[in-house]
């Protein structure tokens, strides 16, 4: 499996990016994905995830309502509209499937199995 993560680049603080994520494997409906990133000097923390099935998505507090998760099975890739981008959000932004199917999504990195090599996102003025 394949993990290929695309779509980062250096942006104003208040522009958008969309980082695509391409899967060269699975029928993406049936497994959780999710969106990771790391700050410079910061942990990786989970940002946002979708689940298998419904594509319920999960978003960390600080990315509500600026960032959007989705997919598109025919493309097998997952995409994660950030929209009003702020300093802070600057880092490397990995994408990670769980290989187990049909569960529900979660921020934790523990739960996935296969993980891009990421794509770097930085908002400056």
């Amino acid at each position: 499996l394949e993990v290929t993560e695309s779509g980062g680049g250096l942006v104003q603080p208040g522009d958008s990016l969309r980082l695509s994520c391409a899967f060269s494997a699975f029928s993406l409906d049936n497994y959780a994905i999710a969106w990771f990133r790391r700050a410079p000097g910061k942990e990786r923390e989970g940002v946002s995830c979708i689940s298998s099935g419904d594509g319920r998505p999960l978003y960390i507090d600080s990315v509500k309502d600026r960032f959007t998760i989705s997919r598109d099975s025919a493309k097998n890739t997952v995409y994660l509209q950030m929209n009003n981008l702020k300093p802070e959000d600057t880092g490397v932004y990995f994408c990670a499937i769980d290989g187990a199917q049909y569960r529900l999504c979660g921020i934790e990195a523990i739960r996935y199995d296969y993980w891009g090599q990421g794509t770097q996102v930085s908002v400056s003025s």
